[in-house]
């Protein structure tokens, strides 16, 4: 996991985390944890494998149909790209 170090923080700025991680009952690195994932990770994105599953809904794509491409994706080697 990584780890990220904050230089320069404003002192009332340290305070507010403080107080808000204790209204949270987290710790101040928990809280700006959980800061920092609602910030790059709302709750409104759209995720890759939904927004597929949509597509495929759209298109008429039947669990049978993708049950069978994803057979024929396990046996097929990957092919190499041409750039030719």
């Amino acid at each position: 996991m990584a780890v990220l170090t904050v230089k320069n923080l404003p002192d009332d700025v340290h305070r507010a985390l403080r107080v808000r991680a204790a209204q949270h009952g987290r710790s101040t690195e928990a809280e700006v944890r959980e800061i920092l994932a609602a910030a790059v990770k709302p709750q409104g994105r759209v995720r890759m494998g939904d927004a597929l599953a949509a597509i495929g809904r759209k298109v008429g794509l039947s669990d049978e149909n993708a049950a069978a491409m994803g057979r024929l994706r396990d046996k097929e080697p990957a092919q190499p790209l041409s750039f030719d």
